[in-house]
């Protein structure tokens, strides 16, 4: 089967160029800079042709479970397939879908009941998916248990990443304590409830990760997968990743430990509801100032999937080129994660393609395909 694709405007890494693309056989088989007049080409109308979206981090899919507080959707492979569907017309045809091993406290204990569900539903519906579906590891270090549930996966097909996750309140992502007891106010606990909690997972947090950090790197280290660490805040916790054999620093929230993750050899992924709100949501550095500096790698989607194409056009509000801020979601997402068979428009490639136009600052996803078939 043969596509043709004219009259566009081709995103590579380093350049834009009006051209055509011709997909064969699931790969890109021909691209150039020129358009075709062959009576099977179809018209682009100038819209832009990017590699389709990479995302690494995206939280997205528990939302489908957990559709609301204490409501878990019986179906999961529905659920599984409608967040697929979230995914693709959000642009993104590569995904990695966080999965917690371990929850940190007691709003979020459903995960430890969905755990085995969740990553079942991520194997079983791969032949169904649209976007090529992998699992992200999400492994909550101040769980006691985590190795436990940790351990038993490591042999599924699907699983490429894990991160390692330290939530305890006074350290990385709730340094600051009264972010934390501010983000527990707002899901309904009583000031003491706040307090009460905050103080169980202190205290259970410090001893568990002590325990566990050391042991669950050694259990990643050797298995092939992508480790990451996550939420870096200062040097030390960079030298930590290091040590443990992470190769990339997932939201780092200061300056500070962006650097010393690029310093130390580690890439760097930042959120992209982050660019997209010009801020963290919980004190973290802004990622566009990252940009700026040199210090982002890539942008994830986080908990918003259409996040990922919004947030790389809009750092090309604040200064940086078109191709340099969509390889920050397609070719160097796909390196960081060992996909050499796809991120760029080039010859031989998995023909995973985003065709888009700008209504405004708006994004329009006007058409995606994967391995050359149309899925959106």
């Amino acid at each position: 089967m043969e596509t043709i694709l004219t009259h566009a405007l081709l995103v590579f890494e380093d350049r834009i160029a009006p051209g055509t693309l011709v997909v064969r056989d699931g790969r890109i088989h021909d691209v150039g800079e020129g358009r075709s007049q062959l009576p099977a080409a179809q018209d682009c109308g100038g819209d832009y042709i990017a590699p389709g979206l990479i995302d690494l981090h995206t939280d997205a899919l528990e939302g489908h479970f957990v559709p609301r507080p204490k409501v878990i959707w019986p179906d999961p492979r529905a659920a599984a397939l409608a967040h697929d569907g979230q995914t693709v017309a959000s642009g993104i045809t590569t995904v990695f879908d966080a999965i917690c091993a371990g929850g940190f406290d007691q709003a979020k204990s459903v995960r430890r009941e969905l755990f085995t569900v969740m990553l079942e539903a991520v194997e079983q519906g791969a032949p169904l998916f649209r976007a090529d579906h992998h699992i992200h590891l999400r492994c909550e270090l101040t769980d006691p248990s985590v190795l436990e549930l940790v351990e038993p996966q490591l042999g599924r097909e699907r699983l490429s990443l894990a991160s390692l996750m330290d939530h305890t309140p006074g350290t990385r992502q709730w340094r600051n304590v009264e972010h934390l007891k501010t983000f527990l106010s707002g899901i309904g606990k009583s000031a003491d409830e706040v307090e009460q909690e905050v103080l169980e997972r202190t205290e259970r947090g410090r001893a568990a990760v002590a325990e566990n950090h050391s042991r669950l790197a050694a259990l990643l280290r050797d298995t092939g997968i992508v480790l990451a660490s996550h939420d870096d805040t200062v040097p030390a916790h960079v030298a930590m990743a290091q040590d443990a054999g992470c190769t990339i620093s997932e939201f780092p929230t200061t300056m500070d430990a962006a650097r010393a993750a690029h310093a130390a050899g580690l890439t760097t992924i930042g959120g992209a509801p982050n660019v997209v709100r010009g801020g963290s949501h919980s004190g973290g550095v802004a990622m566009k100032d990252l940009a700026a500096a040199g210090l982002l790698d890539a942008l994830a989607s986080d908990y918003v999937p259409a996040s990922l194409l919004q947030g790389a056009l809009a750092l090309t509000r604040q200064g940086i080129a078109l191709p340099q801020a969509m390889a920050l979601v397609t070719a160097r997402p796909a390196r960081m994660a060992g996909l050499d068979d796809r991120g760029r428009l080039e010859a031989g490639l998995r023909a995973d393609l985003l065709r888009f136009r700008l209504d405004g600052e708006t994004p329009v996803v006007r058409e995606v395909f994967v391995e050359g078939a149309r899925v959106f």
